[in-house]
Order: structure tokens, then C-alpha cells, then sequence
């Protein structure tokens, strides 16, 4: 663990904000990036060191982090990354297919021309990042596409409840970026031109497809990384 959180010093906490709330953040984010890896232990006095902070407010942040899903507590063995099930991955993944369905159907509706062209450019950063086989560039493309279809999509009820499920869906995403990657950006690709010609119908059946496509192929991995076991 010593070596990941070295990697990851950048992400020292900044005292100015809520100290509880930052830590909590910095660890998440560390879990989502794969900088942590499920199942990997968790050492409280080794990540306070790395957050430049005291061991209370991380064991604060783990219990909390325990809550949401993030992380398991073992009596007598401490805290450890959680691994996420085959079940859970499909709730999770399932309900973000149903939301973004729909959001690809309003951006159908609500898209002009500079909103396209946006969505061209973010497409073409996706398969830079693909070339290149940078996982972290290329999940953070994916992630910007997405939000930036929700956010033409115009409903803030929606944007709200994806942002919810938006942080667990990265990092499900992570592992299988690069190999979901050309297959996932040929998706996108039908789904902008859907979106450009105004078809809400079509938009939403390929987001559809697209995300249960997704879903599947994390729900593969995660049976085939149970038979290795």
C-alpha cells in the first residue's frame, strides 16, 4: 500500500476544507483511481501519514467509507477495499443504464449545433486516450462524455441522480477501459450522430445497449476473476 499512496502524494489534504469531509474525498478518490486496489488492506497510521493528517480523521473517514460501500471493516483485522460483487455491479450498473437512457433521449431533444461539436471533441480526446493506452486519460473521457450529455439533457433532477452513481460507475469502468475501449468509443459514435440528427428514440436504444453492454462485460471479468481464485 506503502507504494501506491507514494504515487498518489499529490493528493495530500488541504486543511482549509472540512477535514473529515477531505479526507473521506482523498480516499475515494484513491479507491476510484485503482491506486487501492479491492481487497487490499488498508493501514490507517500508513494513509494518515501519506494525507499528511492525524489517524483519527481517517479512521473517521473509513467507518463512513464502510457505510457507503467503499470499504469492509474486519473485526480484529481492520479495514480493507471493498470487492465489489457480481450483484451489486449489476444494481448499480442497471440503474445507470435506466438514467442514462433517458438522459440521451432529452439530449436528442435539447442538443444545438455548438453542443455536437462539443460532443465530437470529447469523442476524439477518447480515442487519443485509447491510442495511447493512457487508462486514466481514458476514463476521464468517458466520464466527461457522459456528463456532458446529461448536462444537455436539461433536467437537473436526472443530472443529480446519475452524479450519484456517477463515482461507483468509474470505477467499476477503470479495469475495463482498455479492453471495453473500441468497442465503447464505436458506441459513442452512434449515439452523437443519434443525438445530432435530433432521434430521441435512436439515442436512447444505443445509450441502452451501449451501458448493458458495459454491465456485461464487467460482469464477465468479475466471474472470470472468481474462477481464478
Amino acid at each position: 500500500m506503502r507504494e501506491a499512496l507514494t504515487a498518489a502524494a499529490s493528493r495530500r489534504v488541504s486543511r482549509p476544507a472540512p477535514l473529515r469531509q477531505a479526507v473521506y474525498d482523498a480516499l475515494t478518490e484513491l479507491i476510484v483511481s485503482g491506486s487501492l486496489k479491492p481487497g487490499q488492506h488498508l493501514v490507517e497510521a500508513e494513509l494518515a501519514e501519506h494525507l499528511g493528517v492525524s489517524r483519527q480523521p481517517v479512521r473517521e473517514a473509513l467507518q463512513r467509507m464502510q457505510s457507503a460501500g467503499w470499504v469492509d471493516l474486519r473485526p480484529a483485522q481492520g479495514a480493507f477495499v471493498h470487492s465489489p460483487t457480481e450483484e451489486e455491479a449489476a444494481q448499480l450498473l442497471g440503474v445507470r443504464s435506466v438514467l442514462e437512457t433517458y438522459s440521451a433521449q432529452l439530449a436528442a431533444l435539447h442538443a444545438k449545433p455548438q453542443d455536437i461539436e462539443r460532443l465530437w471533441e470529447l469523442q476524439q480526446e477518447g480515442i487519443d486516450a485509447l491510442a495511447e493506452g493512457d487508462v486514466e486519460r481514458l476514463v476521464t473521457a468517458n466520464s466527461a462524455l457522459h456528463a456532458f450529455i446529461t448536462a444537455v439533457a436539461d433536467n437537473a433532477v436526472l443530472a443529480e441522480l446519475i452524479s450519484q452513481v456517477g463515482q461507483k460507475v468509474r470505477w467499476y469502468y477503470t479495469p475495463i477501459a482498455k479492453p471495453r475501449g473500441k468497442a465503447a468509443w464505436n458506441e459513442h459514435a452512434l449515439l452523437i450522430k443519434a443525438i445530432a440528427k435530433g432521434d430521441a428514440d435512436r439515442a436512447g436504444e444505443v445509450m441502452r445497449k451501449h451501458t448493458e453492454r458495459t454491465t456485461d462485460f464487467y460482469r464477465r471479468q468479475i466471474a472470470a476473476g472468481a474462477s481464478e481464485d
